[in-house]
């Protein structure tokens, strides 16, 4: 077992190239804390991370003050 978890949907999104060594970045930095977890699991927990904190206080919420500007 891998411990790999199959997902059944799937979207494109299209990022800059700063977005993406950003990402690869982030992705590095979690690794040397002795998490090992590809893009899209980091991508996958970022959205999860916005989605409740949009949830938790819309009005507060960092995904709304970035999206507002």
């Amino acid at each position: 077992m891998t411990g790999r978890v199959r997902h059944d949907e799937k979207i494109t999104v299209y990022v800059s190239r700063d977005e993406l060594v950003a990402l690869e970045s982030a992705r590095l930095t979690l690794r040397s804390h002795g998490i090992n977890a590809d893009r899209g699991r980091v991508v996958r927990e970022a959205i999860a991370i916005a989605l409740a904190d949009l949830d938790a206080d819309p009005a507060d919420s960092a995904l709304l003050a970035r999206l507002s500007r």
